[in-house]
């Protein structure tokens, strides 16, 4: 399909130099997924490719997800959606908002894709919801997709980056990633990896049960949850996260946002800095997108 002549693959992987990482005596490469595409960047289409691949096999009318306000997810669903031509309809936590409510709800809405907002408590039930069995205008054959892209197929997809990595002759001891609901942290972890995850919500400790379903009892051996590093919750940022993203920004050239990956960074650094890391260990980290989210800060 010609569409993927507009998704840069392999992404690029960059050395990142930085006095903080030699006096640790460590090697950090970072994966730059966000070049992958404008709008479906990141972790983003590795998690949506075999979803699409598969929904166009079953010839499914639509595309159907749930997000946020400020879902990267249904962002590049939407997009997705309209290079192959097919509907797409998201289901909105909070029915206090309206397409005009973000920045990526308004992307959402150009390009196509129906939107449709429902009460926080229906959300927390999603499709088991009364709310959501009783919405009648969904085409008869559609294909759903989880909050977050996340599923079986989705994990194929993560997985994938593991052979871009190694191939170039980069072989990490551990990836570190950013976790909002586990996802690429899953994917990585089912490739036997070991794995670092940043989780960037409050309380997110029920993130080690929901990334432990997707694999082996030996496989999640191989994770490391930090729940320390949130900065107040989901989306929520503070004065010491603001300075460290315009630090590294400035020192590297390269934009990082304040929902995913300014926190993983954050934390990467700050456990440099505190010897966590065998000397002369090599750490790969994903930039997962999401700069169509990031503030002016």
């Amino acid at each position: 399909m010609t569409k993927y002549a507009d998704l840069k693959l392999p992404s690029q992987v960059f050395q990142l130099i930085d006095p903080v990482f030699e006096q640790a005596g460590i090697q950090v490469y970072l994966k730059r997924d966000d070049l992958i595409h404008p709008a479906i960047s990141g972790n983003k289409w590795r998690k949506l490719k075999y979803n699409l691949l598969h929904a166009l096999e079953q010839k499914a009318e639509a595309l159907v997800s749930f997000g946020g306000a400020f879902s990267n997810h249904l962002y590049a669903l939407a997009t997705v959606g309209r290079l192959w031509k097919i509907k797409t309809i998201g289901f909105v936590r909070g029915d206090e908002l309206g397409p005009e409510s973000s920045a990526t709800l308004r992307h959402c809405a150009r390009e196509g894709m129906e939107l449709h907002f429902i009460s926080r408590t229906a959300y927390r039930e999603k499709e088991k919801s009364p709310e959501f069995r009783h919405f009648t205008g969904l085409p008869a054959n559609t294909f759903l997709i989880p909050e977050g892209g996340t599923n079986a197929m989705a994990l194929r997809g993560v997985g994938e980056m593991t052979d871009e990595v190694e191939s170039a002759g980069i072989q990490p001891d551990i990836y570190v990633v950013p976790a909002g609901t586990g996802g690429t942290a899953a994917g990585l972890l089912a490739r036997d990896r070991k794995v670092l995850a940043v989780a960037v919500l409050k309380n997110a400790g029920f993130l080690q049960r929901d990334i432990e379903k997707w694999i082996s009892p030996q496989q999640s051996e191989r994770l490391d949850l930090l729940t320390d590093y949130h900065f107040g919750g989901y989306g929520k940022h503070t004065e010491e996260l603001r300075s460290f993203i315009h630090r590294f920004e400035s020192a590297h050239g390269i934009l990082l946002e304040q929902v995913y990956t300014g926190k993983m960074m954050f934390a990467l650094y700050d456990l440099a800095k505190r010897g966590y890391f065998a000397r002369g260990t090599t750490l790969l980290a994903v930039h997962t997108g999401g700069l169509q989210g990031k503030l002016e800060l």
